[in-house]
């Protein structure tokens, strides 16, 4: 595989430092660029994020001297890359127009920010799922007059959790899905050290989140129809989404309904079996196995299974039938490395695999 430059837009904060951890050793991609906002422009990424590391591992040696530069800039960056990773911390107008800046400036554009989900040509990919949906990038060329830039966008960390263990279940006509996420502090950018309120707590709220978990599956299960993508009608969800005291891992509890009901064995079967275009064409950061199924009835915990494959596969347990649905079970997934940071370098992964880096 060619080898591309890449610079992370966005690099001080918590998902741009797991960008970093992720890229320190990628066989793909070399990390040669680091962009933040002004106030840490022209300062090395060492002092512009001090005591802010969040991460369980080092800071990188080959990123401590590298001078951090204006994310504003979008010529001076893009110059040196071939495309970006971004994960700002603006309001979602501005974060829009600054991924379509450096998209027209002919720098494609992996984003972890949800600003442009809901946009009709930009796929909204998850490798395993909707891989197809990357071909929506010749139209939002078109629309941008751009020969090689683009935005890309993963879904939100959550879904990440339960739509994968509903997709191979599809087939027996899924019609309503209840969830319930209990979701980690790291989704909001926090540790226990900021974030005290959480100790021995549960916030009843996370702004934005049960849209989210409600209307973005229904975009990955959609189609690209002209010059845009048309989501799925069907199934109807709600969800309710908490914040609870936990570092790293979200938790969906997810109830479920079918128009033809599968047996117990046919679903396990379903999970077992299933695998995408990801474990297709063996993209480095794939999961080997994507959907692991516990038997025992205390499993999955974030403490204990968050990091499978690298943190990059799911985890379900308590599959049993339910008295009000037809069945209930539990997810998890880890939020920040296959929800955030570690699932938008498999989607990066992606599109170089298909091309659309050259």
């Amino acid at each position: 595989m060619k080898q591309y430059n890449v610079g992370v837009i966005g690099a001080t904060g918590m998902v741009g430092q797991r960008f970093i951890t992720l890229l320190e050793n990628h066989p793909w991609f070399n990390l040669v660029a680091l962009a933040a906002s002004a106030r840490s422009a022209g300062k090395t990424y060492e002092e512009a994020v001090g005591s802010r590391w969040l991460m369980k591992t080092p800071m990188p040696e080959s990123v401590k001297k590298m001078v951090v530069l204006d994310a504003a800039n979008v010529e001076e960056v893009a110059a040196k890359v071939d495309f970006v990773f971004c994960a700002v911390n603006m309001k979602k107008d501005e974060i829009k127009a600054l991924e379509e800046a450096y998209a027209k400036a002919e720098c494609p554009v992996v984003s972890n920010n949800s600003a442009h989900r809901f946009t009709p040509d930009v796929p909204m990919v998850v490798p395993e799922i909707n891989a197809d949906h990357i071909d929506i990038i010749l139209a939002q060329r078109k629309r941008l007059g751009t020969k090689r830039g683009f935005v890309a966008v993963k879904s939100n960390c959550s879904l990440q959790s339960y739509v994968p263990a509903l997709h191979p279940l599809r087939k027996y006509g899924i019609s309503d899905v209840l969830v319930c996420t209990y979701q980690a502090i790291s989704g909001a950018g926090k540790t226990f050290e900021t974030f005290p309120d959480i100790l021995d707590n549960v916030i009843p709220y996370i702004g934005g989140e049960e849209e989210k978990s409600e209307q973005e599956p229904l975009k990955l299960w959609g189609h690209i129809e002209g010059d845009k993508i048309v989501s799925a009608e069907s199934p109807r969800f709600t969800a309710q989404c908490l914040r609870v005291p936990v570092s790293d891992g979200h938790i969906g509890a997810v109830f479920v309904r079918f128009e033809n009901k599968p047996s117990k064995e046919e679903i396990l079967q379903a999970w077992k079996e299933f695998h995408g275009p990801a474990q297709d064409l063996e993209l480095p950061s794939a999961p080997k196995q994507f959907l692991h199924y516990f038997e025992e009835n205390d499993r999955p915990q974030p403490k204990l299974d968050r990091m499978l494959e690298n943190g990059m596969a799911v985890s379900i347990g308590r599959l049993r039938e339910d008295n009000q649905y037809d069945y209930k079970f539990v997810c998890l997934s880890h939020n920040t490395l296959r929800g955030a940071a570690g699932g938008a370098v498999l989607l990066a992964e992606l599109l170089a695999a298909k091309g659309y880096f050259d």
